[in-house]
């Protein structure tokens, strides 16, 4: 998508210019030929760059006025600032309010748009380094004023300064992953690494070398996770999914505080901690002979279970509020006006939990930005919608089932008919019900459902 710049000029002729040699390098151009025209634009949606005349028609500081107002919504746009009247006080005084660059006019045309390109890559830059943080949650924050939020918290900073090994179990979205880094952040091993190995998503084969590295025939070395996490923490992501052969190397890692790389002589010494995380009941994994006992007693020296989103609904409106809030920063337009009042928010079951809730508050920023609370509303009651189930999933006769073979036929009649809606994308339909597209691959295994088209 083409960077969008706005440009702020009371005369028509500058911005005609300036509009003229952007647009030719593809650029995307507002317009605003007045301070109100430009308050009005700048709360309409930010741009990704401002280029603004210092007098405009309200007094001789407007457009610094400008520059303030969009630092105070986001400091990291870039402003340039051009004026006819410049001198060096003026030039300070922008530079130091915040701007990117001054520019006298009359301007060189090839200057400008210099600027303007560096600019925008100094913005994408920025940007995509808060993306990245947005999917963390932007901070390491645990979000909610539930009992066993608080619990939580309390837990995490006791843990943290500690080197017991952590087993964290719960369901797929529910924050494992952000509770490993708030004990590692809090931990005396936060200036170490912390390294986060994902059983789900590694081939099988990969395993050993991932762990353990391995020694090549040309002297090269690959570093393996626990290596790399030296004096650090290792997060072993749903370690369910790491076969039992590997399991018992992890063991003997754990027994003996050492290990030797793939086609290596010598041992190597270890000092990580290892914090582990599952979404499976390990108890059942380990009955079926999928999971070694003695390792998980190993692993779960101290066991943190997180609650279903559907436990702690009085936890929702605060995680609408910091969901909005953060993502509203990142897309660069005004926090959402959503209703956390909302029935359907404390009567759906959220199986994908506070990401499939993130995830919810991204699709609206998407889809009705500036919307009015009745357009958002028919996306959240869309979205969250109680499931139509055939009648005969909810007959007497099913009625008599066990609690566990009820579950699974209703998750296949949901997980059908959510794939039926997709037209057989998984993609789409693991974002939609919340889960790894990894995880729904396994779950569509398991109860036998095949690909719809």
């Amino acid at each position: 998508m083409s960077a969008e710049i706005l440009i702020i000029d009371d005369n028509s002729d500058i911005r005609f210019l300036i509009s003229s040699l952007l647009k030719d390098l593809g650029f995307y151009i507002r317009q605003a030929a007045n301070y109100n025209q430009a308050l009005s634009e700048i709360d309409k949606k930010l741009p990704d760059v401002a280029i603004i005349d210092v007098k405009l028609d309200k007094g001789d500081n407007d457009g610094i006025e400008l520059l303030t107002h969009i630092k105070k919504k986001d400091i990291d746009i870039p402003v340039i600032i051009i004026s006819g009247h410049a001198n060096i006080k003026m030039a300070v005084d922008s530079l130091k309010s915040g701007a990117f660059e001054f520019i006298q006019k009359p301007f060189d045309s090839q200057r400008l748009i210099n600027f303007v390109n560096r600019a925008v890559e100094n913005y994408s830059l920025k940007k995509e380094n808060k993306n990245l943080q947005n999917k963390l949650f932007h901070s390491y924050d645990l979000i909610g004023k539930s009992s066993f939020i608080l619990k939580l918290k309390e837990q995490i900073n006791k843990l943290a300064l500690t080197e017991s090994r952590i087993f964290i179990l719960g369901p797929t979205g529910s924050g494992k992953e952000l509770v490993a880094r708030k004990i590692h952040k809090n931990s005396n091993r936060a200036k170490k690494a912390l390294i986060i190995l994902n059983g789900a998503l590694l081939d099988p084969e990969k395993y050993e070398l991932e762990l353990f590295g391995s020694e090549n025939n040309d002297g090269t070395i690959h570093y393996g996770a626990f290596e790399k996490a030296s004096e650090g923490i290792l997060l072993i992501d749903e370690v369910s999914e790491i076969p039992l052969e590997t399991q018992a190397k992890i063991l003997r890692v754990l027994t003996d505080q050492k290990f030797k790389r793939i086609n290596g002589h010598h041992d190597i010494n270890v000092n990580v901690r290892i914090i582990c995380t599952s979404s499976k009941n390990i108890r059942k994994e380990i009955d079926n002979g999928n999971f070694r006992e003695d390792l998980y007693h190993r692993l779960n020296v101290v066991p943190i279970i997180l609650e279903p989103l559907k436990n702690r609904t009085e936890d929702i409106p605060l995680l609408i509020d910091y969901f909005s809030k953060t993502i509203s920063e990142t897309y660069g337009i005004a926090k959402l006006k959503i209703d956390t009042n909302n029935p359907y928010f404390f009567e759906y079951d959220w199986p994908g939990n506070v990401r499939e809730l993130r995830n919810l508050v991204e699709r609206i920023a998407i889809l009705s930005p500036n919307e009015k609370n009745e357009n958002i509303n028919m996306i959240i009651n869309e979205s969250l919608k109680k499931v139509s189930i055939n009648k005969t999933d909810i007959s007497e006769k099913n009625f008599s089932f066990p609690l566990k073979e009820a579950r699974e036929n209703f998750e296949k009649s949901y997980l059908t008919l959510q794939l039926k809606k997709f037209k057989g994308n998984i993609s789409k339909t693991a974002d939609f019900v919340g889960m790894e597209r990894s995880a729904l691959h396994r779950k569509l295994k398991t109860l036998g459902i095949k690909g719809i088209n």
